[in-house]
């Protein structure tokens, strides 16, 4: 799609400066090959004008390679905001709060597993529940879910669910520690207290995959990526339904409260609150027990896939099952970045996007100081994904990268071109077995109806928005 005001600074990156419509506060920067930014929606220009305008957006309005049309904000979405005196919105976190990925490592080989598949998807598709309103795996109580919301993975290990690698390696040490359940609706832990451990449905998933190349050997072993033919496993799942009700619950209380002080925005969906306001830290208190139950979500996932190994596995000496990393997406958190040769804090919105240090960032574990952060880029259930972590070129992202391959075509769009059945068979051909809920729900997700993985993992990498370390092939998919 051609924009009159969209300059190309170079092969990987566009802008649209901040004179380019009338409210823009700071310039947008896109990052993509020139094949991805043709491909761009109109909407999604539409929606990244509007954020450009908003109060306390500090350097620039950034967009990952993966962008394409989410409510409220793209898919893709970067923003860095002045807490001091600027907002933060729900429409530019987005509703699946803290939705993210964990990487598990094995010591198991494809050698081993390959005979097996069928077992071992059939067993974590019978054990870990997925759907719109399943239930989960742990059943707690309402004192229990309240304490969950607080200590997120460090009540799943008090209560025997994980190690403490699972928290050493983890985001935030898989913790938030600025948030209030009383800032959480009634509604929202009625539907949160019954999913802790499932998976929703859509693009969320869990992996069996087998690593077929190691692009930098020393930094693959640091996350312990030992050698091709490894099967590693990786899950992508969120806060489900009570992170949804709590952004629910939020953007129509700032939409209320546009009303009241007097302010209009083109689009509703990016209502927003003054971050130090009330109604801003009530909100961002509800985010962090959305992100702690995000947490332990898959935290619980973790332990039942290890537990499912472990019953088909355990008699191979050594078994080991570990937490490589455990990222977000869709957050907004208080960060430490430089701006104009200064340090100062800002609150980082990321939808879609995650974040990722360089090496030596006093965000990282001990362990991965001298690599950087594990990132993961996954494509679609018939694509790879790609291992990567930070470097220091990121800083001008705010050390943000793509998450994703992005969506080419809605979902409405994929039922009516793709047939489930073919695509299943396709994925057979391929060697990955799939299990899923529905035919019509395996159409949705057809690899075609996403970008190019290598396209978008090249961009972003040439880019110096990450370094490559590794790359995993699907053999098992389970799609909820």
């Amino acid at each position: 799609m051609k924009i009159k005001s969209l300059k190309k600074i170079n092969d990987l990156e566009y802008e649209i400066t901040a004179d380019s419509y009338q409210d823009m506060k700071i310039p947008i920067r896109i990052y993509g090959s020139e094949s991805i930014i043709q491909n761009i929606n109109s909407v999604v220009f539409s929606q990244i004008n509007n954020i450009a305008s908003l109060p306390g957006i500090v350097d620039a309005a950034i967009y990952m390679p993966d962008e394409n049309a989410g409510y409220g904000a793209p898919n893709g979405t970067v923003v860095a905001v002045d807490p001091k005196i600027g907002i933060i919105s729900p429409g530019i976190v987005g509703f699946d709060i803290n939705c993210g990925m964990r990487l598990i490592s094995t010591s198991l080989t494809i050698d081993e597993v390959s005979p097996m598949i069928k077992n071992l998807v059939g067993k974590i598709y019978k054990n870990i529940p997925s759907g719109i309103e399943t239930g989960g795996i742990l059943q707690l109580n309402e004192s229990d879910f309240e304490e969950a919301m607080i200590y997120g993975t460090e009540w799943g290990i008090k209560n025997g669910y994980g190690d403490n690698n699972d928290l050493l390696y983890c985001e935030e040490s898989g913790r938030m520690s600025e948030n209030d359940a009383s800032s959480v609706s009634a509604r929202a832990k009625e539907r949160g207290i019954s999913q802790l451990g499932s998976m929703g449905t859509g693009n969320h998933f869990i992996e069996i995959q087998v690593v077929k190349n190691i692009f930098d050997k020393e930094n693959a072993e640091a996350f312990g990526i030992t050698g091709e033919g490894q099967i590693v496993i990786m899950l992508h799942c969120g806060s489900r339904g009570f992170g949804h009700q709590i952004a629910t619950d939020y953007i129509w209380d700032f939409i209320k409260l546009q009303e009241k002080l007097g302010y209009n925005l083109p689009y509703r969906d990016l209502a927003y609150a003054i971050f130090y306001s009330d109604e801003g830290q009530n909100y961002f208190k509800a985010m962090n027990c959305a992100a702690n139950i995000a947490f332990l979500n898959r935290l619980a996932i973790k332990h039942r896939i290890t537990e499912i190994i472990f019953e088909l596995f355990g008699s191979k000496n050594g078994l080991k099952v570990e937490t490589v990393y455990d990222v977000c997406h869709s957050m907004a958190k208080l960060e430490e970045h430089i701006i104009d040769g200064e340090t100062k804090k800002l609150l980082i919105h990321r939808k879609g996007a995650t974040r990722a240090f360089p090496p030596g960032s006093k965000y990282l574990p001990e362990k991965y100081l001298s690599s950087g952060q594990p990132v993961f880029l996954c494509g679609s259930m018939e694509a790879p994904t790609y291992l990567l972590r930070g470097t220091e070129s990121g800083a001008k992202a705010f050390y943000s990268n793509v998450h994703g391959s992005g969506r080419l075509m809605s979902r409405n769009d994929a039922k009516k071109k793709f047939n489930g059945k073919n695509i299943q068979k396709s994925m057979k051909s391929q060697g990955i077995y799939v299990k899923f809920s529905s035919y019509e729900g395996l159409a949705e997700e057809a690899g075609r109806a996403y970008n190019d993985v290598e396209e978008t993992v090249h961009t972003a990498q040439q880019a110096g928005l990450c370094d490559l370390v590794a790359k995993f092939e699907p053999i098992g998919n389970i799609k909820g």
